[in-house]
């Protein structure tokens, strides 16, 4: 489980003003590249390409969610965060961490660059620091957002941000592709996970991530997890009493 604890070293932003018509300022924040990837998967590549033949269906399937969930959500203020490269400070701390991952397919990479030239273009902040995640990145900026007033946004397909989730942060999590977006507050996380957003790390810690290549305990799912860390409050308590 990937806790979103660690902080990279951020300036405060001077995030992109898009709309001035709410009472509360609003924070949209996006995981770069784990939206662009769902929409390289959610739409055919076949049936998106330049007429030199490049592949641009992460590029259409990501613009699109973005500008649908901006005419929805109405933010005041709008960034994306990207990786930057696969070597973090949990790679060097857990070698194994994500060496299960096969390399992207060769038609997605290229697109990225051409994402984020286009949020450029758009005057949207992209936001990387070396040796974290987009994660991370979003981590940050949340908890500094919260603190000064706002109301936040994510939209991640990473379900470690739901850690996260608290009143005032909000998690949009893709159902389908990347075009439904499950509104994820602090009940929706205990209704679907039977445990708090506070609690999702320890949960996920006990059941693994295979996405991540990380082990979780023998034998133990999601509900037997739940079900432990509802019983004893987090794994901390529960070592104490085994």
């Amino acid at each position: 489980m990937n806790r979103l604890g660690s902080q990279p070293s951020l300036s405060p932003l001077n995030l992109r003003m898009m709309s001035v018509t709410e009472a509360k300022p609003r924070l949209l924040l996006l995981d770069g590249h784990s939206m662009a990837y769902r929409a390289f998967y959610a739409l055919p590549p076949e049936n998106f390409a330049t007429a030199s033949g490049v592949t641009t269906n992460a590029v259409y399937g990501f613009l699109s969610m973005l500008i649908n969930t901006v005419r929805d959500e109405q933010p005041t203020h709008l960034a994306v965060a990207f990786d930057v490269s696969r070597k973090t400070f949990r790679s060097e701390q857990y070698p194994e961490y994500k060496a299960n991952r096969a390399k992207s397919p060769p038609e997605f990479k290229p697109q990225i660059p051409v994402i984020q030239n286009l949020l450029a273009t758009m005057a949207v902040p992209v936001v990387t620091a070396d040796g974290f995640e987009a994660d991370d990145v979003i981590a940050t900026l949340a908890r500094q957002a919260l603190a000064q007033g706002f109301d936040v946004l994510i939209v991640t397909g990473d379900r470690d941000a739901l850690q996260l989730v608290e009143p005032g942060i909000t998690v949009l999590y893709p159902r389908k592709g990347v075009s439904d977006l499950a509104r994820m507050t602090p009940e929706a996380v205990v209704e679907k996970y039977g445990v708090t957003p506070k609690q999702y790390a320890d949960l996920a810690a006990l059941r693994g991530d295979p996405s991540d290549n990380l082990p979780g305990i023998p034998g133990v799912g999601e509900k037997t997890a739940a079900k432990w860390i509802v019983q004893f409050g987090s794994i901390d308590e529960l070592i104490a009493r085994a």
